[in-house]
């Protein structure tokens, strides 16, 4: 977050003064809106990409540019400068990490309810709890560490008691014996399906409760162009909607737009993604809904595991419900 702070501040330093949103940048007499994020393009995008080509961002007096990321694009450090308005990034954490070094940001809504991110073993010797982790080698991205380290906490086990051997996103290690235990998100199907006898234990269900793919804006943003991000939200949420009916459908429009993905793999994906766009609390509240106190528990954890080496973020400079209750009763209760 040290790099994410110098890379804003140059950025910055770099965009033109009081560049928010690029209003006078009009496509067609519509507001372009950016959406910066933190991956390469891929099926975590089906709902807007149906928002997209169905014309719902129209509607809305928006046209959305999807702007990838990758390993050498730092997106929060973009959209906190203010040269894009939007961003997304995989994990909660990452937005309390940037407030915490003062990037003015804040996450105004979560696209998925429960994280996906999960340790998975093989039957033969299986980790159901976390206490079963002990003594196991544990596989898992560099950027997953810090996510292993409040599991540990949270239970009480020493990072001692574990050996962390640190991969990629390919599961050969766990079928290769080089690892007992491996990380990754359950909505990457694809790899996850040479595993023939996978046992799965969630982050979630440790009691470390993330948010994945939250959205985020300015503090300027989410204050003067409050009107923009519910627009963007009731778009984004009516794609999202469709994708759920219309899951084939969906994934042709996915294909249409990023030709290099596999249709047939998009399909599976598009099964567990759904499931996690989509909850109880969604049917309830609306999609893209978040619940102020699973914000506070991660802002609690992460101090506790001196994660926040600037200072502590108050949880209203990491997260806003403004946006979701101007779209209240406009978002899909799908459940």
């Amino acid at each position: 977050m040290a790099i994410a702070r110098r890379t804003f501040l140059k950025a910055s330093g770099a965009a033109p003064a009081g560049v928010m949103l690029d209003v006078e940048a009009q496509a067609q007499g519509r507001a372009v809106v950016n959406l910066q994020l933190g991956w390469l393009s891929s099926g975590n995008q089906i709902g807007e990409i149906c928002a997209k080509q169905l014309g719902y961002y129209e509607q809305e007096g928006l046209e959305l540019r999807i702007q990838a990321g990758g390993p050498n694009i730092d997106g929060v450090a973009i959209v906190a400068s203010g040269r894009f308005e939007i961003g997304q990034v995989s994990s909660s954490p990452s937005l309390m990490l940037a407030t915490s070094q003062d990037l003015p940001i804040r996450c105004f809504a979560a696209g998925a309810q429960e994280h996906p991110f999960s340790y998975i073993s093989r039957a033969g010797r299986p980790v159901r709890e976390p206490r079963d982790l002990i003594g196991k080698k544990i596989g898992t991205q560099s950027t997953a560490v810090i996510l292993l380290r409040a599991l540990l906490a949270k239970h009480n086990i020493a990072e001692n008691q574990v050996t962390i051997i640190p991969i990629g996103s390919d599961m050969s290690p766990l079928m290769t014996g080089q690892v007992d235990v491996i990380t990754g998100w359950l909505t990457n199907t694809t790899a996850l399906r040479v595993i023939p006898d996978p046992v799965v234990l969630r982050l979630w269900d440790t009691g470390v409760r993330l948010y994945a793919l939250p959205y985020y804006a300015t503090v300027q943003t989410v204050e003067r162009r409050a009107d923009v991000l519910a627009r963007f939200l009731r778009a984004t949420g009516r794609g999202w909607a469709f994708a759920h009916a219309n899951r084939g459908q969906a994934v042709d429009m996915l294909v249409r737009e990023f030709p290099n993905l596999n249709r047939a793999d998009e399909l599976v994906a598009a099964d567990v993604m759904l499931q996690y766009a989509f909850s109880p609390k969604t049917a309830a509240e609306g999609w893209g809904t978040m619940d102020p106190a699973v914000w506070r528990e991660q802002i609690d954890l992460y101090a506790q595991l001196g994660q926040f080496t600037r200072r502590t973020p108050r949880l209203e400079e990491v997260m806003t419900m403004d946006i979701l209750r101007m779209t209240n009763g406009q978002r899909p209760l799908i459940g």
